[in-house]
């Protein structure tokens, strides 16, 4: 079952001889759980095409169905609360709240939402996390890794359908990469999330499911990865 379906995306910027495309007729779909990487240069479309999956910015024309949900056929407030409870984002710079602690800063999503967080389930997070004993820490007391763990647990514990990483990996050493990489892997497994994630480093686009290449806009799918 796909959860993921693009179709056509274009994305232009500027008008006329100044028009710049972002995205060259995009299309391709995800299955649920499925973990995939999308890799390109700097100015590739990579980005552009994120932004699309999550709703963060509208395309030229095209469609993006998560769940069979028209997101683009949303209105506003509705687009909000449906991106709110369904998609969950880790970014580079892990943007932590710096004044809340660990627990608070993951989950700041459902109190947002005006929802009692899952204690069970955040119990199990903080565990997988390796976060028991760091859960009163803030930011600040945190190594890259540790912080980078903290945003995966925010984005886990609202159970959104489907997680983008941007650059997940790439404020960290090598050895938080590997964690990290196999913590996303883990949580597409063992709670069938859905994660799309952008990176530049080849080496850890290969451990995911599968590899979708951008460049000039363009879409290449390389299929899935060797087990």
């Amino acid at each position: 079952m796909n959860l993921l379906e693009v179709k056509s995306i274009c994305k232009t910027y500027g008008s006329g001889e100044a028009a710049v495309q972002a995205l060259k007729n995009v299309s391709f779909s995800v299955m649920k759980g499925e973990f995939v990487a999308v890799v390109g240069e700097s100015g590739s479309g990579k980005s552009t095409l994120l932004n699309m999956l999550g709703a963060l910015d509208t395309p030229t024309s095209g469609k993006v169905f998560i769940d069979g949900k028209d997101t683009f056929n949303m209105r506003e407030k509705e687009l909000t609360v449906f991106r709110r409870r369904n998609i969950g984002f880790i970014f580079q710079a892990f943007n932590l709240i710096p004044e809340l602690t660990v627990e608070q800063n993951i989950v700041f999503p459902v109190l947002l939402d005006y929802q009692k967080p899952n204690k069970r389930y955040l119990e199990e997070l903080l565990t997988i996390l390796n976060l028991q004993k760091r859960r009163y820490h803030l930011p600040s007391q945190l190594s890259g890794g540790q912080q980078q763990r903290v945003a995966i647990g925010r984005a886990l514990l609202t159970r959104p359908s489907l997680i983008l990483a941007d650059e997940p990996t790439g404020n960290l050493d090598s050895q938080n990469s590997h964690e990290v990489i196999a913590l996303l892997k883990e949580a597409s497994k063992k709670f069938e999330q859905t994660i799309i994630m952008i990176t530049h480093n080849r080496n850890i686009a290969q451990t995911a499911d599968r590899v979708l290449q951008v460049a000039d806009g363009v879409l290449t799918d390389f299929g899935r990865c060797r087990e």
